[in-house]
């Protein structure tokens, strides 16, 4: 039995129509003044305006030495923003989504959205190359340009786009609110996090959320895609089922009975005539026919008389020359004298 998504999508009953959000008017206004937003954020860095000074501020305020109690906590809190195990984590529930749901859009959606991720902020973060707290060289220096991949923070968008995705991909309104909420709470805790560590400046953060947002918001612009790339997909697993089947061979009638197979008649032995069959007795003084009016022996399982003799027939004692056959009369014995 096949285990893998495709056989329990070809066993499930089919599941309600579920509706993919559209760039609506409110979403397209949210899009573009989060992106007015993260172009600020950009520019207010490249001058090195206050918000470089307040980086400074909150770095040379040391939170972690500040609380030095909850620095073991938020360490294991922190992975809550690593693509590696968040990724893994929020995959398997989307995995039983698509098993569920007969639909790949779950998985698909994830892959695009981590994709679109590490493309938009992957290259901000090269072209930039900012520097980290622990890396600054200069003290009111926004640190660009010098090799660094800290702009915006890693962590904290993805965070917002890995978590975020169940809200996106929510089937009632109730429960979009509700994990909405959710990982607004998580992404602000990781980014927040980031900076009492020590390996975020708090603009790097802000840049994070607003860098996740966007992908959120942008997603379905990539509907299209995913839809063709599902339907590809299922393409390409009927060609594959359809080339491995092998042609079976065409069963016979049910309840046709199997020709028996052609048997010679041996040595001795009648053929059968009419609808009965004729079976040969063998005795001491020769062969002679019994007829038998009854259904012929089995196909499958030849009768003790239709079997060909071993021996010749007669009897099965080797010949005598002075051993007179039964039946016969004696030869004569020659006279001794005269």
């Amino acid at each position: 039995m096949r285990t893998d998504i495709f056989a329990r999508l070809d066993r499930e009953p089919e599941p309600p129509k579920i509706e993919t959000p559209r760039m609506s008017r409110h979403r397209i206004a949210l899009f573009g003044g989060t992106l007015a937003f993260y172009l600020a954020i950009v520019i207010a860095v490249l001058m090195s305006s206050w918000l470089v000074a307040l980086d400074w501020k909150v770095m040379l305020f040391r939170p972690y030495q500040q609380w030095p109690g909850i620095h073991a906590f938020l360490d294991y809190y922190v992975v809550l923003g690593q693509r590696g195990p968040t990724a893994v984590m929020v995959a398997c529930w989307l995995g039983w989504r698509s098993w569920r749901q007969h639909t790949l859009r779950p998985l698909l959606t994830l892959g695009a959205s981590l994709l679109l991720l590490n493309v938009t902020v992957g290259a901000v973060k090269i072209g930039l190359g900012r520097l980290g707290p622990h890396y600054a060289t200069q003290i009111g220096s926004a640190e660009l340009f010098a090799g660094g991949d800290i702009f915006p923070s890693g962590h904290t968008a993805n965070a917002v786009v890995t978590w975020g995705i169940l809200a996106y991909l929510a089937a009632t309104p109730r429960a979009r609110r509700y994990l909405s909420a959710m990982s607004a709470i998580v992404s602000l805790g990781v980014g927040l996090t980031t900076v009492y560590l020590g390996t975020h400046w708090l603009s790097d953060v802000v840049l994070g959320w607003a860098a996740g947002l966007l992908i959120l918001l942008g997603l379905p612009w990539a509907e299209p895609m995913i839809t063709r790339a599902e339907n590809w997909i299922f393409a390409a697993r009927e060609w594959l089922s359809a080339r491995g089947r092998t042609v079976a061979p065409q069963p016979s009638a049910a309840g046709a009975p199997r020709p028996a197979p052609a048997r010679l008649p041996a040595a001795g032995e009648a053929a059968p005539t009419g609808g009965g069959h004729q079976t040969t007795v063998l005795t001491a003084g020769g062969s002679r026919p019994r007829a038998h009016s009854g259904p012929p022996a089995h196909p499958g399982h030849t009768a003790r008389s239709e079997r060909t003799p071993v021996t010749p027939a007669g009897s099965r004692r080797p010949p005598h020359a002075d051993r007179t056959p039964r039946g016969g009369a004696a030869p004569a014995r020659p006279v001794a004298g005269g």
